[in-house]
């Protein structure tokens, strides 16, 4: 890891700015950690002074699903090098889920995450309070200006984390002082599938089937109970990683998003792969829910253009290589994502898939809508300065020589991506450049406006 020293005054010049759904050509003036000025032919002797002629300065992709591992499985990974890789990637700001080891039961244990956070993390950050089937008082202690919401594992889970009980979800989606965010897969329909092809194949299932056990039936039963719920009691609810077509449709397209009460989340997995990489890339893309088929992509890559879907995230959840290594069975599902989420997403813009105007509405502006995130997510005087400047024209290829995660691999081993994040700023600080860190300043805890 090379280190560098960071300045607090930055003058970047002649970057074509991608915001509020429009390209200019600008120069943005850092200072203190908030965007001073935006103008042209701006001066400032105090500051460091960025050419950026040709390159694109974006807002900090906002990443609302990750594993960051910490505390308790530090072996795959700690919030120190995955908030690294991030940044690394173009992600400002993170909000790490609450499975880790103890679960994020209790709100001292939640504090015990942002303390870690506050001593080790290069990106902003914000971690959910965990839900299970008996912590409800917990739960409703949660602060809604401090903390991004209440995780709901709605499918199979670790520990005490699956939440199966009715009277418990009724409870949570009827009380909740905060938004809910769900992970919606059915447990009897997975359960009752496993059995199925486990008394037909036995111990010899493979990856391809991943996607028939955790069926697209088991996501958009689970999807339709939760939705059901949120419109009973009025809940704010944020569905997670969309994987099927089908599950599309259950969202409102036509609602602004600052009105809406549901919304729905894809990931760049679900977005990039389908259930014919599974021949080559085995287990290294298994995830729940699944990579599903070519129909299931390109559904949810239109319900992202059309509205149904509102924002985009990794769902980063990184397992060693020998973890991965095991048969389908012992392999765990997940996979680190955040130091390639954005060049993916920029090479789908090259490919035509997408602009980039749309690439930070779904990465930054609505997810500062959705979570009411204080003075971030877009290009504005007086908001933090949480900016990527990406080259179009420089490609890399992924390899695990330049992966920063810390298991080492990435399930784009080997593809060339033709974009590269140039420099990323955190709350104003210039956290990467090209290869290189500074880690004398950590980033900020996420505040919101509810």
């Amino acid at each position: 890891m090379l280190i560098f020293e960071s300045m607090n005054t930055y003058l970047i010049k002649n970057a074509t700015l991608v915001n509020e759904g429009q390209q200019k050509t600008a120069d943005v003036l850092i200072k203190n950690g908030l965007i001073a000025k935006i103008g042209q032919n701006l001066s400032a002797p105090e500051a460091q002074e960025i050419n950026a002629e040709g390159l694109y300065l974006l807002p900090g992709m906002i990443d609302d699903q990750v594993h960051f591992r910490e505390p308790g499985l530090t072996h795959k990974a700690d919030i120190f090098t995955e908030s690294m890789a991030a940044v690394a990637g173009g992600i400002t700001s993170f909000m790490e889920m609450p499975n880790t080891v103890p679960n994020t039961l209790t709100q001292e244990l939640l504090a015990d995450k942002y303390a870690i956070a506050a001593q080790s993390s290069l990106a902003n950050y914000s971690f959910y309070m965990g839900a299970s089937n008996d912590n409800i008082e917990e739960v409703l202690k949660t602060d809604p200006k401090q903390v991004c919401g209440i995780k709901v594992f709605m499918g199979s889970s670790t520990g005490n984390m699956l939440v199966d009980n009715e009277q418990t979800l009724e409870n949570i989606f009827s009380k909740a002082p905060i938004l809910v965010a769900t992970h919606c897969e059915d447990e009897q329909t997975i359960r009752e599938n496993m059995a199925s092809f486990k008394a037909q194949y036995g111990d010899e299932i493979t990856i391809d089937m991943h996607p028939l056990i955790r069926s697209a039936e088991a996501c958009y039963k689970s999807s339709s109970l939760a939705l059901e719920l949120a419109k009973r009691y009025q809940t704010r609810l944020h569905i997670l990683h969309i994987s099927t077509a089908r599950e599309v449709a259950l969202f409102d397209a036509s609602t602004p998003l600052k009105d809406k009460k549901i919304t729905a989340e894809a990931c760049v997995h679900h977005l990039w792969f389908n259930d014919q990489d599974y021949a080559s890339k085995g287990n290294f893309i298994k995830w729940n829910p699944a990579v599903k088929t070519v129909a299931d992509q390109a559904g949810i890559l239109q319900g992202l253009l059309d509205n149904h879907i509102d924002v985009i995230a990794t769902d980063h959840a990184p397992h060693t290589l020998d973890e991965k290594n095991q048969p389908y069975l012992q392999a765990p599902s997940g996979g680190p994502l955040v130091q390639h989420a954005l060049p993916a997403l920029l090479e789908m813009h090259l490919q035509g898939k997408i602009s980039l105007e749309k690439i930070v509405e779904k990465t930054a502006h609505n997810l500062a809508i959705c979570f009411d995130i204080e003075k971030r997510g877009y290009i504005r005087e007086g908001y933090w300065a949480d900016l990527v400047l990406v080259d179009l024209n420089d490609p890399f290829k992924v390899t695990p020589l330049n992966v920063f995660y810390k298991c080492g691999w990435s399930p784009f081993d080997g593809e060339t991506f033709r974009a590269s994040i140039t420099h990323t700023f955190v709350s104003g600080n210039l956290a990467y450049y090209k290869g290189k860190f500074t880690t004398s300043e950590t980033g900020k805890r996420l505040s919101f406006t509810r």
